[in-house]
């Protein structure tokens, strides 16, 4: 005969409260902030009734909205890394791990949190990046540089000066500026991107907490106008020494070398590549519901 105390611990038991949803953290873009009404304010919103219950947090880097969208024009990206990891580190509603979705520089960003604080922070479990430049950029927005000398020549200007290290100190844009024709002086004078995508020196640190994702999840933007090259979204990039034929991600030495672990990753089905048929970040709520939130997100 099974006593009422029996019955009490078997009911307390067996009755677990219904799982939390993961946390979502979003960094935004160039020229937006955290909190706008009408861009990421918005999106985070809709993520919290999408997933009802979930902890959104869209990270502002500084101590006010204005600083916030001053610093994503000025403040070098290893400052806006190390100021990311901190807070990260701090926040209680995270400890056990999040998903991260990167919006255009942002996507780089968050991926340079992954690799280089992911041990410290609570897990990251799938990283999302729409419209990231993960292989630099080298050209100008609406400008489409390789049918039009006049853009040709301000982008080699813009190059001349990219690598300045009081540039690189002080215009984020330098940092992800990829010259193609001159591979030696960025890979040497980068201080941002070049370190992150490992080619300098293979940081063991970064290898591992990117092969520590469950997914890395990548979406390029078929038409879009803003990033040049469009495939540096995917990782793909200018092959050396000129700026015409591009080369994928798997055909470049760092997928070959597997500096990053990219490689290793796609073997094990952990890169996702998606892709949407319109300009810089323009998607509907349908093709992200059926395409992210729903696979990676819930």
């Amino acid at each position: 005969m099974i006593s009422w105390l029996s019955l009490l611990y078997l009911f307390t038991y067996t009755v677990a409260e219904p799982a939390k949803p993961t946390p979502i953290v979003l960094w935004h873009g160039m020229g937006d902030t955290c909190c706008f009404s009408f861009s990421l304010g918005t999106f985070k919103l809709y993520l919290e009734k999408q997933i009802p219950g979930a902890y959104v947090l869209s990270l502002r880097i500084g101590n006010s909205v204005i600083e916030d969208l001053e610093n994503g024009y000025f403040m070098n990206p290893n400052k806006q890394v190390d100021y990311a990891c901190d807070a990260l580190a701090k926040d209680p509603k995270l400890q056990d791990g999040f998903n991260a979705i990167g919006f255009s520089q942002g996507s780089q960003f968050l991926r340079a949190v992954v690799q280089r604080c992911g041990h410290k922070v609570g897990p990251v479990k799938n990283l999302i990046t729409l419209g990231g430049q993960h292989q630099g950029v080298y050209g100008l927005p609406h400008c489409f540089a390789l049918q039009h000398e006049t853009c040709d020549y301000v982008r080699k200007l813009l190059n001349y000066a990219a690598y300045y290290r009081w540039v690189q100190n002080s215009l984020v844009q330098a940092t992800y500026w990829h010259d193609p024709l001159d591979d030696t002086t960025y890979k040497q004078n980068s201080e941002f991107l070049a370190d992150i995508n490992n080619e300098r020196t293979v940081n063991q640190t970064y290898v591992n907490n990117l092969e520590s994702l469950e997914h890395f999840i990548m979406v390029k933007f078929d038409n879009d106008s803003i990033v040049q090259p469009k495939e540096t979204e995917w990782f793909g990039f200018y092959a050396p020494g000129q700026a015409k034929k591009i080369l994928s991600l798997q055909q470049s030495e760092l997928y070959k070398q597997d500096r990053l672990g990219l490689k290793k990753m796609e073997e094990d089905g952990k890169l996702v590549f998606l892709s949407q048929p319109g300009d810089h970040l323009r998607f509907t709520e349908e093709w992200f519901s059926n395409n992210i939130l729903k696979p990676y997100l819930l």
